[in-house]
Formats: structure tokens, C-alpha cells, sequence
């Protein structure tokens, strides 16, 4: 039979909590959180990139707004075929020509 003194020391062990976690615990969430900054640096490489495209394809939004103004002065409109460069003029005639 367990004496008074063993009653006590089982209570004790039951309310102890533990001070840290096992090894392969803590490696396993050390991995997680490794993973985790991993695809966050990675995710904001990517969003800095975007954003650079972005600036970029602004500036070529921009040359082709003024390249557009120059097949209008030239032409008389800026609606050009890309693929083969027959010049689309409006149903009424030829546009005039801007000199």
C-alpha cells in the first residue's frame, strides 16, 4: 500500500506540465516554420517583380500612346493591322492627311 508520502509525489508528477518539447517535435516544427519564411521571401521576391513588370509595361503603355498619335498624323488614323500594316480607314473615305 502506497504511504502518504508516495500519495503526495504521484499528485505532484500528475500536475507537473512539461518545460520543453521532444526533439523530433520541435524539428518538425522548426521545418514548418522554415518552409513557412521560405515561401513568404519567395512570395515577396515575386511581388517585387510584379512590380517592376509593372512599371515597365506602363512606360511601353505610354510609347504607344505616342506612337499611336504618329500613325494619326501620318495616316490620318491609328487603326493599323499589325499582322500585315493595311491601314483600316473609317467607312466614310480616306481620313485626312495631317502634314
Amino acid at each position: 500500500m502506497a504511504t502518504k508520502g508516495t500519495n503526495a509525489k504521484i499528485k505532484e508528477l500528475k500536475n507537473s506540465k512539461p518545460e520543453k518539447i521532444n526533439l523530433e517535435d520541435l524539428g518538425k516544427l522548426q521545418s514548418a516554420i522554415s518552409n513557412m519564411n521560405k515561401t513568404y521571401l519567395e512570395l515577396g521576391r515575386l511581388v517585387a517583380v510584379q512590380h517592376s513588370s509593372l512599371h515597365g509595361l506602363a512606360g511601353m503603355q505610354d510609347k504607344m500612346i505616342l506612337l499611336q498619335a504618329e500613325m494619326e498624323k501620318s495616316y490620318g488614323t491609328d487603326d493599323i493591322n499589325v499582322k500585315d500594316g493595311t491601314i483600316n480607314y473609317k467607312e466614310d473615305g480616306e481620313a485626312d492627311k495631317k502634314d
